[in-house]
């Protein structure tokens, strides 16, 4: 059934979204692709979730879009397929300005949209087993899930080319060494390591993660250094007023482990 081809389960404060396509490896075709952006709304609507994990059934993290399903496009109108278009590449800006971190715990191939969902995340975490991809020429498309802004600004321009027009695959190491993925673990680990890293996260100021997302983004996307500084002097300004803030410094001197709000 459609609604269950994406899974989002809440333990505590850390959500998990699993694409559950396993028999597809993950592959999505618009119907999942819908349900993937509803999962992502609710997460970003609960006020407890501090973290969220991406990642996939099975042998695969995501293989992209539904070949088979994109063959019954053929012939469809130009609105249409645009529509449908649109709602799919939202998905990967809902990520990206989800105010919470979101991990991508990669279990296996991560070719097409499959990769570039995962690049748009704020941590990859991959198995050893793990292979990524930017497959679209093989199949006459050209990459999209934001791919020519998020791997160019990750692994630079030449090597997004060569990437994109080869669409040669590369294994978690090789994603490792060229800074596609921040870690890489064996296959037995990865789910705890995955979530040792997101309780970690959880356990920081809220607020304060949000607003250093945030703030990466926009010096990285948007300002100079001048901007950045001038930025940072107010989030620093408006995050020493907050609760957080006082707890943390608190704690620190009482020598014991701070209890964060987002206040």
């Amino acid at each position: 059934m459609a609604e269950e081809s994406i899974l989002l389960k809440k333990e505590g404060n850390i959500a998990t979204i699993t694409l559950n396509r396993p028999d597809r490896l993950n592959a999505l075709d618009w119907p999942a692709q819908g349900l993937f952006g509803q999962k992502l709304d609710e997460v970003a609507g609960d006020s407890e979730i501090r973290v969220l994990i991406v990642t996939g059934a099975g042998r695969a993290f995501c293989a992209g879009g539904d070949v088979s399903a994109q063959k019954g496009r053929i012939g469809m109108k130009v609105a249409e397929r645009r529509a449908g278009f649109k709602k799919l590449l939202n998905n990967p800006l809902k990520i990206r300005k989800m105010d919470i971190p979101v991990i991508a715990m990669v279990n296996g191939v991560a070719v097409g949209a499959g990769c570039n969902m995962a690049l748009a995340c704020d941590i990859v975490i991959a198995s050893e087993k793990a292979r990524f991809g930017q497959a679209f020429v093989k199949v006459g498309l050209v990459q999209d899930y934001g791919g020519s802004y998020l791997l160019s600004r990750l692994v630079g321009t030449k090597k997004t080319c060569e990437l994109v027009f080869t669409g040669d695959i590369i294994d978690a190491n090789e994603a490792l060494r060229i800074g596609m993925v921040n870690k890489v673990v064996p296959p037995e680990e990865l789910e705890s390591a995955t979530k040792e890293m997101a309780v970690k996260i959880a356990s920081r100021a809220p607020l304060a993660v949000s607003i250093a997302k945030r703030s990466i983004y926009d010096a990285f996307d948007k300002f100079d250094l001048e901007t950045t500084l001038q930025y940072e002097m107010y989030t620093q300004g408006f995050c020493s007023d907050t609760e957080d803030h006082k707890e943390g410094a608190t704690a620190f001197l009482e020598k014991r482990e701070p209890k964060f709000k987002g206040m």
